[in-house]
């Protein structure tokens, strides 16, 4: 059910086909984010549109704000969606930082304890309940359970959390093994389980989980760029440490990262698909992609201008409305502009993963890159 194979190489990029029991996803693809069971400010129809192959939950909001019990009464979120398309979880292990971070959680052998953000109720989370919750949400691919250990981390102290999140890997496939027989019997589909790589800035610790993540019959890898907020030197250093150690017959998942240029340079070091929240979370300060880099919609520059968002791009909004417009609804706080630029920065990013795709098909993934480099460092007429 859950098979893989390559289309074609080209250098460094490659193109594969990844069969999900509602969708063959074909790589490289960037995953719209929906956190709550919605990709911000998109609907279903849209997210159609712009041929979005997958789309992403988040396990530990759809468990606090609508409970995973309920969502498997409603036989899954496919249906409570109303959407076709294959569906990955998370296992929040990033959530798991962010609440030790903020003295809400505690983490030990067994799993996590922590209070909600939103009621402050207590829980507890071990690795088999995270499989739990992701089996009563009928996702296609799950996210197994680890540790997302803080950037400042000792290495002695990101020793430790590798360790013990390598240990609940092995529960989550034990698990998973355990959920997919009932799953049958039930007449279920069977859910693909993703390994994570990570271990922040250690390099040693990098090829090391890498290795291990390598040695595990798992259908495709993820991978964890960084903990959070480290620079982009260190993200491509540490990349470039581990990618060489996964292996090359599997695809690739680089996890949270969602900027076109970050897209173009992990294709051509061959990375599959991507996910990130910064397209639909731009539009809180007005930043839209554009084919010479970003724009900043709220500036002033942009009052009476007639000229589309961007020019190359083939979206219903650029098609179809001006800066002018834009400027205007995002000034007045419009939900017209928020979906608009939500919907155009989505597209843009699906619309250059798919030429990208093709240029790696057509072997000409090298010339495709240098264009568009070329193109983000001409020099804006306007900013």
């Amino acid at each position: 059910m859950f098979e893989y194979k390559v289309i074609n190489k080209d250098w460094k990029s490659r193109t594969w086909v990844f069969s999900t029991p509602h969708w063959n996803i074909e790589t490289p693809i960037f995953m719209p984010v929906g956190t709550k069971a919605t990709v911000k400010w998109i609907t279903r129809e849209e997210l159609d549109e712009m041929w979005a192959q997958i789309i992403l939950a988040n396990t530990y909001h759809m468990y606090l704000t609508m409970w995973d019990e309920t969502v498997k009464e409603f036989w899954g979120l496919h249906n409570l969606m109303n959407v076709k398309l294959p569906i990955l979880t998370d296992s929040w292990g990033f959530q798991v930082f962010s609440m030790w971070e903020a003295g809400l959680a505690k983490i030990t052998e067994e799993g996590v304890h922590f209070r909600s953000h939103i009621d402050w109720s207590k829980h507890f989370f071990t690795p088999e309940k995270a499989m739990d919750i992701q089996s009563n949400l009928w996702a296609d691919i799950i996210m197994a359970f680890d540790e997302c250990a803080a950037g400042e981390s000792t290495h002695e102290y990101a020793i430790w959390a590798m360790e013990r999140t390598h240990r609940w890997l092995k529960r989550c496939e034990t698990r998973v093994e355990e959920n997919n027989k009932k799953r049958l019997e039930e007449w279920l589909h069977e859910q693909a389980l993703f390994w994570i790589v990570q271990w922040v800035i250690y390099d040693d610790l990098r090829v090391k989980s890498a290795k291990f993540v390598s040695e595990i019959n798992t259908p495709w890898i993820a991978i964890w760029w960084l903990s959070v907020w480290e620079s982009k030197e260190d993200m491509m250093r540490t990349l470039d440490v581990t990618v060489p150690h996964l292996p090359e017959n599997k695809p690739r998942y680089l996890m949270w990262v969602g900027t076109p240029e970050d897209l173009v340079e992990w294709i051509y070091r061959w990375v599959d698909m991507f996910d990130c929240v910064l397209p639909t979370r731009l539009w809180r300060h007005g930043v839209a992609f554009w084919t010479h880099w970003k724009i900043r919609i709220k500036n002033k520059i942009y009052e009476k201008d007639k000229s589309p968002l961007d020019s190359q791009c083939n979206c219903k909004v650029c098609q179809n409305y001006t800066k002018w417009y834009l400027r205007h609804l995002y000034r007045e706080n419009e939900m017209l502009g928020l979906s608009m630029l939500s919907y155009h920065n989505l597209y843009f990013l699906l619309e250059l993963t798919g030429k990208a795709k093709k240029a790696i098909n057509a072997w000409e993934y090298e010339e495709f890159r240098k264009d568009f480099w070329e193109k983000l460092w001409e020099k804006p007429v306007k900013y």
